[in-house]
């Protein structure tokens, strides 16, 4: 038979694609349920309460209405600006040392430490099975102006280099700058050092063979592969530790004096002592506004090619 008497080949049967019924489509939003309730009843209705309070004016007494009073935002910037940049800038600095003094630690417990790895991160994370209140309180001790540490500080004549830079006054510690630094420091050092031990722990070894092989020194090795492979640990820490130093009270109502009250002590004083609730409403919202844009603007200029 020839090639044109021969029949064409018929065509392959087309499976049909079965869509999952409705109910399994629906299981995932099912279990994105609780969750999504969650965020609606604490997080976005008391966001929408808190706008509403921003924009309300009246009294304890006479009570307050909505009234849409924009103002209030401009007049509580106006009168707190101080408190704002005093809490930028001690967080900053409090993130900073925590990552100076996270960072070394994160890199010996991951590659370092061997048998004794968990014996160490027990110890990193010991602090949280006690009060941040107690905590925050033990500073006051440590940093006591009759202290062994205050005594080594001036002994070592420390304390004066601090004082003509403003961070202590003369011979004591407490009701300084440098108190409340520290107590943030301290307190907040464990969210530094827990992402940047989970980063580092993923690094491959080999790695560090391989920059070796290639004669690369340690410094150049890190510089050039553990650094940047740790990026995420040290973006992660950063904002961890940033964001709740930012909106804190407690170590500089503890720790601090008048002289270095953060904007969290304003906010707090508005709501519970002053009753202006408007007013610490709009606080609250500005404080959270600053926060997201400079988060967005570190996450935008923290890639690898930016930071090394």
């Amino acid at each position: 038979m020839s090639a044109a008497t021969q029949a064409p080949p018929e065509p392959a049967p087309v499976l049909e694609v079965r869509k999952p019924p409705t109910r399994k489509r629906l299981v995932p939003y099912w279990l994105l349920l609780p969750g999504i309730l969650w965020l609606l009843v604490f997080f976005a209705a008391p966001l929408v309460y808190q706008a509403s309070t921003s924009l309300q004016t009246g009294s304890l007494e006479e009570g307050f209405k909505v009234t849409w009073h924009v103002a209030t935002y401009w007049d509580a910037l106006a009168e707190y600006w101080p408190q704002f940049v005093r809490s930028v800038v001690f967080a900053a600095v409090a993130t900073l040392l925590c990552l100076v003094l996270g960072y070394p630690l994160a890199y010996l417990i991951a590659f370092k430490a061997g048998r004794w790895r968990n014996v160490v991160m027990i110890l990193v994370i010991a602090p949280f099975f006690t009060s941040f209140l107690i905590r925050t309180l033990a500073w006051k001790t440590i940093l006591a102006d009759g202290g062994p540490v205050v005594g080594a500080l001036n002994a070592l004549h420390i304390l004066d280099l601090t004082s003509a830079i403003g961070l202590t006054e003369g011979t004591r510690v407490l009701a300084t700058p440098l108190a409340v630094v520290c107590g943030l420091t301290y307190n907040f050092l464990p969210f530094m050092i827990l992402p940047l031990y989970t980063c580092l722990e993923r690094i491959d070894p080999r790695l560090h063979e391989a920059a070796g092989d290639l004669y690369a020194k340690p410094a150049t090795t890190f510089r050039k592969v553990t650094f940047p492979l740790s990026m995420p640990g040290v973006v992660a820490g950063t904002l961890l530790t940033f964001i709740p130093a930012a909106g804190d009270y407690i170590n500089a109502e503890l720790l601090g004096s008048t002289d270095q009250k953060m904007i969290g002590n304003v906010i707090q004083s508005q709501f519970l002592r002053v009753l202006d609730y408007p007013t610490a409403a709009a606080l609250s919202f500005i404080l959270m506004a600053a926060i997201l844009a400079m988060v967005t603007l570190y996450i935008r200029k923290s890639g690898t090619e930016d930071l090394v």
